[in-house]
């Protein structure tokens, strides 16, 4: 134990000082007057912290709950990183336009809790908390806050899509038909919504159609995989 947190804490060192170090290089060869202050390297204590929560489960496999840690480490670690940047570009306004990365964070938690902690379950929370962070993230970035009026059916396809799935994995009907009504619902939701509301945009009308494309691929598919019949026991003799 003693070996492994020494481990812990050196890796976090190590990864802070190349980041510090790499600043410092940069300054020298750019003379950007904001990496020259003194003072940007500061939310290296931010990512600091988010390495101390992402490390242990890959240094304690052995100890699965740990995978937890991952929740709130990786969006630690997508704030640091965020301050970071507009730290030592003192381009302050790009949190306007990434700002979603926190919710995509978040996601990314989830999904390597699920893998690390071996419950399938947490993949739910994963999508939907995943697609609506790329919503956001692609308003944020093109300034099409309207779409919205289309994108909320990401929401219940979302919840669908991981149902689905698991129920293909895990050969349970109930929660595979669970799937198929949310996604089959989004989707047709998502179709009539893009193609008959004129103020959508073009990207949005165009996607629609695809992604119905793709899930009646998936929804043949999961009808075509069908769980083997096991043979019957023969009856006992009286």
């Amino acid at each position: 134990m003693h070996k492994k947190a020494s481990l812990l804490f050196g890796l976090t060192l190590i990864a802070l000082a190349v980041l510090a170090l790499a600043v410092n290089l940069l300054a020298d060869f750019s003379g950007l007057p904001s990496l020259r202050t003194g003072m940007n390297t500061w939310p290296l204590i931010v990512i600091g912290a988010g390495l101390l929560f992402c490390i242990p489960p890959f240094l304690f496999r052995k100890q699965t709950g740990l995978g937890g840690l991952f929740i709130p480490g990786i969006p630690v670690l997508v704030t640091g990183g965020l301050l970071f940047a507009a730290s030592v570009t003192g381009n302050w306004g790009l949190w306007a336009f990434w700002w979603p990365l926190e919710v995509i964070g978040v996601a990314l938690g989830f999904v390597l809790a699920a893998i690390f902690l071996r419950v399938v379950w947490l993949m739910l929370p994963a999508s939907i908390v995943g697609l609506t962070g790329l919503v956001l993230q692609f308003c944020a970035l093109t300034g099409q806050w309207s779409a919205w009026a289309v994108l909320w059916t990401v929401v219940p396809f979302a919840v669908g899509l991981p149902l689905l799935l698991i129920g293909m994995f895990q050969k349970s009907d109930g929660v595979k038909l669970a799937g198929i009504i949310l996604c089959g619902f989004a989707g047709l939701a998502f179709a009539a919504m893009s193609a008959f509301l004129a103020t959508a945009p073009l990207v949005v009308r165009l996607i629609g159609p695809a992604v119905i494309l793709a899930l009646g691929a998936l929804l043949i598919v999961s009808a075509l995989v069908r769980k083997p019949e096991t043979p019957e026991a023969p009856a006992k003799a009286e």
